[in-house]
């Protein structure tokens, strides 16, 4: 038993909460991953867009996965809103508003989508005009988006951000060093809540970001049956 174990009785229980919340940490960043390549999918495939699939680096550290999803989400966001500029710029006023009116049929936005996507890529699939009402009408992009990348770049600034994600392929001592170095009962206390903390808003924000981004895949799934 470390002496500091023998100072602080609590210290081998707050280490292995550690440990599961650092784990729980990138189980919800590889879903994050995977829900942002599967959107990114889906705008490549339907509305002309060119995203690059991005993979968790096992290699680097939180921060620097962190920075790969907060990249990846921006350019899904300056592509929405490319797809709302075309869709401005093509349409009379009266047109574009009904895009954003509540009160209008959606598939008559829908049909109006899909004829401005017919014109900017010279041939639309027919999925096209939902997944960009789709988009546009949800607050994917403004909301839940935004708040996500929030979340990734407060981790990514915290002490978790300089953490491996490859850490629990080592030793419970080899992670506690990592993450904690000579850190007596205090300060793996406070560890332990900032995990705490960023892990419980990070887990309720990605889920509202999973849903919007399966409630938009699932459409498309339905069609193609």
């Amino acid at each position: 038993m470390a002496l500091s174990d023998l100072l602080y009785p609590d210290n081998p229980k707050r280490r292995q909460e550690l440990i599961h919340l650092h784990q729980e940490l990138l189980d919800c960043m590889s879903t994050n991953f995977r829900a942002t390549n599967e959107l990114a999918g889906v705008l490549n495939e339907h509305l002309g867009c060119a995203i690059t699939r991005i993979q968790i680096r096992e290699s680097s550290t939180v921060k620097e996965n962190c920075d790969i999803i907060i990249q990846a989400m921006s350019e899904i966001q300056q592509k929405v809103q490319k797809i709302d500029s075309d869709m401005k710029e093509k349409l009379e006023p009266v047109l574009y508003q009904k895009l954003y009116d509540i009160k209008e049929p959606e598939l008559e936005k829908i049909a109006i989508a899909h004829k401005v996507f017919s014109t900017v890529l010279g041939e639309a699939t027919a999925t096209a005009g939902m997944v960009a009402i789709k988009l546009l009408g949800s607050n994917l992009i403004t909301l839940t988006v935004s708040k996500l990348v929030s979340l990734l770049a407060q981790i990514g600034a915290s002490v978790l951000g300089g953490i491996s994600i490859t850490i629990l392929g080592l030793g419970i001592e080899m992670i506690l060093h990592a993450i904690l170095g000579a850190m007596e009962r205090n300060q793996l206390l406070a560890a332990v809540r900032s995990y705490e903390k960023h892990l419980a808003e990070f887990k309720a924000a990605s889920e509202k970001y999973q849903h919007a981004i399966h409630e938009v895949t699932s459409l498309v799934r339905e069609q193609m049956v």
